[in-house]
């Protein structure tokens, strides 16, 4: 059996010692981007991996493409093969950060074609809440074969200022409504929101325990966001494409598939004073 969406604590604890299951800690502030490397080696899931969401998970900034631009796909597939994610692996990621970081992961890998990569629903506080062990020795790697097959689910600033006007595309902020607002606004030069957005927070996806809300649940809010788009025409986006992919994933949990990131997001789009802002 395969997971793609998410993996319990209970199921994990019962895998630790499987050889075709890998754990990638993901941890990561935008406050501290030393965070994660510091609490991994303190105490993580044992058997995890660690990936940076700067150096791993990200590509190179260059003042007009937003402050997470996408890595290269074979670069990062170099990288996973390292940790040891081949084909058959089923990789289980996580965060302290109600999977903030995690989704990101989750929705690189998926656009490297393997799908057998789900979240620790409740992340590591739900893991500790368990009672389950951490450690902080660090597990040899078993290299593998990693071969990226990408696929067609992410889209670009230029597919968004073509269809910003058009029922082509249902854009969805995944910011805080402050922020969508243009309030508050302490992370991004200008303050605002593309023109035609609607707003969801990405943690409105979650339970007050950092859990995932039911299926039935999340597919009744969402269908309402959606106000009768095909989840094929939904974009998401955020401040810079990492949040934004909890709704992605989200709406696969809720018998939704096929939207798709915008990855760069606002950090990308207001770096361009000639696009159309609000």
């Amino acid at each position: 059996m395969s997971y793609t969406t998410l993996v319990d604590v209970g199921t994990l604890a019962a895998h630790l010692d499987d050889p075709d299951w890998l754990v990638v800690d993901v941890r990561h502030l935008l406050s501290d981007t030393g965070y994660g490397e510091r609490v991994y080696g303190e105490a993580h899931i044992p058997g995890a991996a660690f990936l940076h969401c700067d150096r791993d998970l990200s590509g190179p900034m260059t003042g007009s493409n937003g402050r997470h631009p996408l890595p290269d796909s074979e670069k990062l597939a170099v990288r996973l093969g390292e940790i040891g994610v081949g084909p058959r692996t089923q990789v289980v990621v996580y965060d302290d950060t109600q999977g903030m970081i995690a989704g990101r992961l989750w929705l690189l890998m998926r656009w490297l074609g393997h799908d057998r990569v789900a979240l620790l629903d409740g992340g590591l506080q739900a893991w500790q809440a368990a009672g389950q062990p951490l450690t902080a020795a660090v597990a040899v790697p078993r290299p593998a074969k990693f071969v990226a097959s990408v696929r067609d689910c992410l889209v670009d600033a230029g597919y968004v200022q073509a269809f910003i006007a058009t029922s082509r595309m249902y854009l969805v902020d995944a910011r805080g409504a402050d922020r969508f607002r243009g309030e508050n606004e302490t992370i991004d030069p200008v303050a605002g929101h593309i023109p035609g957005a609607v707003n969801r927070f990405f943690g409105d996806n979650l339970r007050a325990d950092g859990c995932f809300k039911p299926a039935a649940e999340l597919r009744a809010e969402w269908l309402a966001v959606l106000s009768g788009s095909p989840p094929e025409r939904v974009v998401h986006m955020c401040g810079s494409g990492v949040s934004a992919c909890i709704g992605m994933l989200a709406m696969e949990i809720a018998g939704l598939p096929g939207s798709r990131l915008y990855a760069g997001s606002w950090s990308e789009w207001c770096a361009d004073p000639e696009r159309p802002m609000a």
